[in-house]
């Protein structure tokens, strides 16, 4: 490993400053919502992010915050140093986008749809991603009857 503690911790805080930055802006989340969907306490969220640590974050906790987060948790690991190769994967072109989905996208960033319609398609998109899915025979029940 080559790279120093502080240059590490320095990239790793600014990774976890922008996904705190991105669930405040694209989900309305407070740091007690990030906490209580990844998993992490709120403590170790603030340690990150201030590179007050002294060993390597647990591997399991990262995971646990980037996949509460929807994040690629190889990109945090490059950030520590742990995957040389992740930064060449992460820039790697996304899977194709269902175009409803491209369709709500646009909606969100244009300037001309107002604030409330964007926190109406916020709401039904968290709503949607978040909701528990069906058991699998109610979902076959609901085929055979449409």
């Amino acid at each position: 490993m080559t790279e120093s503690a502080p240059t590490r911790k320095t990239a790793f805080a600014a990774f976890v400053r922008r996904a705190l930055d991105d669930a405040r802006a694209m989900r309305a989340w407070s740091g007690t919502e990030v906490s209580r969907r990844t998993g992490v306490s709120r403590q170790t969220i603030n340690r990150w992010v201030r590179g007050d640590w002294v060993s390597d974050p647990e591997a399991e906790r990262v995971v646990a915050f980037c996949e509460g987060l929807g994040l690629n948790p190889a990109v945090a690991f490059a950030a520590l140093g742990w995957d040389r190769t992740a930064a060449t994967r992460a820039a790697t072109a996304p899977p194709p986008m269902d175009p409803d989905v491209e369709a709500l996208l646009r909606r969100l960033v244009d300037p001309n749809v107002s604030d409330a319609e964007k926190f109406h398609i916020r709401e039904t998109i968290r709503y949607l991603a978040y909701r528990p899915a069906l058991p699998a025979d109610v979902r076959k029940r609901g085929k055979r009857a449409g």
